[in-house]
């Protein structure tokens, strides 16, 4: 990939201020967005994810919004690093999904772009908990590599756009999605599979290939926040 095509004017670290946390992150705004992206990362990692922030250059390439945030403060994260309790709470991750959205909608240089979840392994759970809970707040999903399953009786209230993405040879994670898919309601969802991937996507081409097939899915349902305000206003005249 091109890194000058990559490259984002507009990029901040941030403090995301919750009811009783403060959550650190890096929001990404290229010059004209079309969206954002939120990413809930996996168990045992962070905003620093290499995998993620490799995604989420080239949703911004495509011109899509990202925000790159912790979802346990520094001394949750060394809590789980030693008893690896919070990674799999997922109603918490959730909260904190939800409470990072609302942020969002109160910030003056996201608030009007419609919201996108990228959820990878435990997060992506969470980011379908959160989708259920916010409904018509979010206009779609991508899981990579994800644990939908852990989403539990939530997956039956999901309304949003649902991807997939799980690599061919993560046979144990593509039973799982094949399963939470068939429970999820929503008109539109849909499961790829990346032949030859494992867990991480670690092979040469996997992970780009993740990339490029959420870019497609992002763009196509983040549209302009301006185009659905304009449609409302069709609708009431």
């Amino acid at each position: 990939m091109n890194s000058d095509r990559m490259r984002v004017q507009n990029e901040e670290e941030v403090s995301i201020q919750l009811a009783k946390v403060n959550l650190a992150g890096s929001l990404a705004l290229p010059p004209t967005s079309n969206g954002v992206v939120l990413f809930a990362h996996g168990s045992g990692s962070s905003r620093h994810s290499p995998r993620n922030q490799f995604v989420a250059r080239e949703l911004q390439s495509h011109g899509i919004a990202t925000l790159l945030f912790d979802l346990l403060t520094e001394g949750e994260e060394g809590l789980d690093e030693r008893t690896m309790e919070l990674r799999f709470n997922i109603r918490l991750l959730a909260k904190r999904l939800v409470g990072a959205t609302r942020w969002v909608k109160r910030s003056p240089e996201a608030r009007d772009l419609n919201i996108g979840y990228f959820g990878a392994s435990t997060g992506a759970a969470a980011a379908l908990v959160a989708a259920a809970q916010l409904q018509n707040m979010v206009a779609a999903i991508v899981s990579r590599g994800g644990r939908p399953d852990l989403a539990g009786d939530s997956l039956r209230s999901v309304r949003t756009p649902t991807l997939l993405i799980v690599g061919g040879n993560d046979e144990r994670v593509l039973d799982l999605n094949r399963q939470a898919l068939a429970e999820i309601p929503c008109e539109e969802k849909k499961l790829v599979i990346v032949p030859g991937a494992t867990h991480l996507f670690e092979e040469p081409g996997a992970l780009a290939k993740v990339a490029e097939i959420a870019a497609e899915w992002f763009s196509r349902h983040l549209a302009p926040a301006r185009d659905a305000r304009g449609r409302e206003e069709l609708q009431t005249r």
